[in-house]
């Protein structure tokens, strides 16, 4: 969705409503989705939401390994950059490049988040999180390209670009796949979901219950809102602008996201640096050609 209003508080807790409430229904609608293709009847779609809410009123249980300042600041730390994504994007239509810089602070915390809790599944959840993190070459080549292309990184300036030029899905085709593949690497389930490999129980959040839990997915709902609007308006900003039209075509990509995961399986972490790295150079390939 996208407000062009002046920054105004009403307007910030609107998007953050709204983002909270339709991406815990997509995530929904990714599970059943999922389940369907799988043959199984699934959760119903508002059961996302239901999870988040049910965790909010459950007895906060704190390790005694954990270090307790660092537990529950950085699960904080991980919803305030995602707030912060959501008002420089939908609401102000301001850099992309801050954006990117959020989606960066989501991976240290999610490394944080498994050192915190002392835990030895979350540690190596951790682990795993740093490793992801080199593996998305997207999240530095898909800024560079567009801004290659556009001498902009505004958001506004990108869907101007586009109202002018045509979409940017037409003419850097392979540079939309890199963020369409950075997108499912956030998506649950992901084939690049290496950070909650059913081997180390739930990864980094092996230790994490009660409304602590219930705030960190409420951090995973905003990322997901915000990196599939961010998707949409920096490839086909000319073409979707109206909200509506950002919930159709964010509940068609979400349809996509689940037929990709439940078909295919977790990749080895080393695999999932190789194939992202893979579509990194393939985005600078498009653009080197045109």
């Amino acid at each position: 969705m996208y407000y062009p209003v002046n920054f105004n508080l009403i307007y910030i807790l609107l998007e953050i409503i709204t983002a909270f409430i339709f991406g815990g229904l997509l995530l929904g609608l990714h599970r059943k989705v999922m389940a369907r293709i799988q043959g199984r009847p699934g959760p119903p779609i508002v059961q996302h939401l239901l999870h988040t809410f049910k965790f909010y009123i459950k007895e906060l249980s704190i390790p005694n390994t954990s270090s307790m300042p660092l537990y529950v600041a950085i699960v904080l730390a991980m919803d305030a950059v995602w707030i912060l994504a959501l008002i420089v994007g939908p609401i102000l239509g301001g850099s992309f490049l801050i954006i990117i810089m959020c989606y960066a602070v989501h991976k240290v915390a999610e490394h944080g988040i498994g050192l915190a809790s002392g835990s030895p599944y979350t540690k190596l959840g951790s682990t795993r999180a740093v490793l992801s993190a080199t593996a998305e070459m997207p999240l530095i080549a898909v800024p560079a390209l567009v801004f290659f292309k556009t001498d902009t990184l505004l958001l506004d300036g990108i869907i101007n670009y586009q109202i002018v030029n045509g979409s940017l899905f037409t003419q850097l085709p392979l540079v939309a796949l890199a963020m369409f593949v950075l997108v499912l690497s956030k998506t649950p389930y992901s084939p690049f979901g290496i950070v909650w490999g059913k081997d180390i129980v739930s990864g980094y959040k092996t230790e994490h219950f009660g409304v602590i839990r219930g705030v960190m997915m409420m951090g995973e709902i905003l990322a997901f809102f915000a990196l599939l609007w961010c998707f949409i308006t920096i490839f086909f900003g000319g073409i979707i602008t109206a909200p509506l039209a950002y919930m159709v075509a964010m509940t068609g990509i979400t349809v996509i996201l689940a037929f990709i995961c439940a078909l295919t399986p977790m990749v080895a972490p080393y695999h999932a640096v190789m194939i992202q790295w893979i579509f990194a150079i393939l985005a600078v390939v498009n653009v080197l050609l045109i």
